[in-house]
């Protein structure tokens, strides 16, 4: 395969129960072990509290893993929610608390809207928990419909609140 047929993706992990710390490291070996998926890079750590969803959740980790791919976005899709299954993930209350989340943020540039998928992610510039760690690996990297930088779609929200980046190595094979 070559690097022209392989897009960058930029895919945004979180969970909040179980371990998810494990669940991230685990899913970050699994996407390295895909043979059409080649990890570039990880953000640090940051802990973010709930949005949304029940009252009384624990705190969410969150973080962003760079990918290049030769899957298509609906593969990767597939792989990322394959992942979860196998991380516990449960569907059963919406914007609940999880085990393992993956979300598609951006695949190239590209544009996206079916029922499975909507790319870029439809909420990415709205939220801190995953423009500050998408900051730490593509400060430059421009948004396919807004084309703005990540970091000028970062400086367009008010300041974050309640989240923390986190000094702990995730993204090694300790």
């Amino acid at each position: 395969m070559t690097e022209q047929n392989k897009s960058r993706a930029f895919l945004g992990f979180g969970g909040n129960i179980g371990e998810p710390l494990s669940h991230f490291r685990r899913a970050r070996k699994q996407l390295a072990a895909d043979p059409h998926v080649t990890v570039v890079g990880a953000s640090p750590l940051y802990r973010t509290p709930a949005i949304g969803g029940p009252a009384g959740q624990p705190d969410y980790l969150n973080a962003v893993v760079e990918v290049t791919t030769s899957l298509t976005p609906h593969q990767l899709l597939q792989l990322c929610q394959q992942i979860e299954t196998d991380a516990g993930r449960s569907r059963d209350i919406h914007w609940g608390p999880r085990t393992l989340d993956i979300d598609l943020l951006l695949v190239g540039n590209l544009i996206i809207d079916d029922s499975q998928l909507t790319l870029p992610h439809p909420r990415l510039q709205e939220r801190h928990f995953v423009l500050l760690p998408l900051n730490n690996l593509a400060p430059q990297l421009r948004h396919p419909i807004t084309t703005k930088t990540i970091a000028e779609l970062l400086a367009d929200l008010p300041p974050a609140e309640g989240i923390s980046q986190l000094n702990k190595k995730w993204s090694s094979d300790d």
